[in-house]
């Protein structure tokens, strides 16, 4: 279903403020969980917890864990950039301790019709892999979530979740679903690079005024492409499929707007997002 939003994407700033003016958090309920998740927070309409992923002797000093979203069916939440509306989710993972580092890894996301805009995000169940460095592996490390985002059926609802969860030590039973998350995550490839999906070009039109992508992929391949500038303030719009070369390579355009005031197209760093069966991410910039 789609959502309906008053807050288009080009001005998202007083969206931003009222959704951490007016968020709200409850309680679902939930009891134990588990040594490796937390309980659950939030409402009928969505939820979110922390689950953690088995202490390995792995070495690059991360522990596994993740953001686990529930949504009741026909709801949706946005990817880091939204699209054409809404807002991006806001982690706070401020009130940790023993953490260096929590990076947030984004699956690829899919575009969602909202009354004639397309927004980017999340339907249904997504778990957010998380990647958490301690200051001192050998000491507990407790993970802190506060989470600001929205929610949007025919209408759209700020939300916030707040998690807490110590990193157990043991063999987790959360191991398989975090793995089948991490493998949704685009793999970061530089450009004409990987099998069997490759973004083989970037260029500008005749005119300069839009951005071609040309993607190789498996034959009959169902592949998006989603387009993000070098900081959160550029817009871009939604990349369109405008024709396939008889070689089963998929073409993609977008116009060249959205940049902040002053910014420059010209060698301007453009991360591309590619969503399919082999999701891939390449930044290059603008020739």
């Amino acid at each position: 279903m789609s959502c309906r939003n008053n807050f288009p994407r080009r001005g998202v700033a007083g969206y931003v403020s009222a959704l951490l003016v007016c968020a709200y958090s409850g309680s679902c309920g939930a009891a134990e969980n588990g040594a490796f998740a937390s309980a659950w927070n939030g409402d009928g309409r969505s939820a979110v917890r922390l689950i953690a992923g088995s202490k390995t002797s792995q070495s690059d000093g991360f522990r596994r864990a993740g953001v686990e979203i529930r949504l009741r069916p026909g709801w949706h939440t946005y990817w880091r950039y939204p699209g054409d509306a809404g807002v991006p989710p806001q982690f706070d993972f401020g009130q940790s301790t023993n953490t260096a580092a929590v990076n947030v890894l984004w699956p690829a996301p899919h575009r969602i019709p909202e009354h004639g805009l397309f927004a980017i995000g999340y339907m249904g169940d997504i778990i957010l892999p998380l990647l958490v460095r301690p200051e001192h592996p050998d000491r507990a490390i407790k993970v802190h979530l506060k989470l600001d985002y929205a929610v949007c059926e025919n209408i759209c609802v700020p939300a916030q979740g707040t998690a807490e969860l110590e990193l157990p030590d043991g063999v987790s039973e959360w191991d398989a679903a975090l793995a089948a998350a991490e493998t949704l995550v685009p793999k970061k490839r530089a450009l004409r690079q990987g099998e069997p999906t490759a973004v083989q070009s970037v260029r500008r039109n005749a005119n300069r005024s839009q951005v071609i992508v040309e993607i190789a992929g498996p034959p009959d391949a169902k592949l998006d492409l989603f387009a993000e500038g070098p900081t959160g303030q550029w817009a871009f719009p939604l990349p369109k499929l405008i024709g396939t070369t008889s070689a089963g390579v998929q073409r993609f355009a977008f116009d060249l707007e959205g940049a902040p005031p002053g910014a420059s197209y010209d060698g301007a760093l453009i991360r591309l997002t590619i969503a399919g069966e082999h999701p891939i991410e390449v930044s290059t910039p603008i020739e």
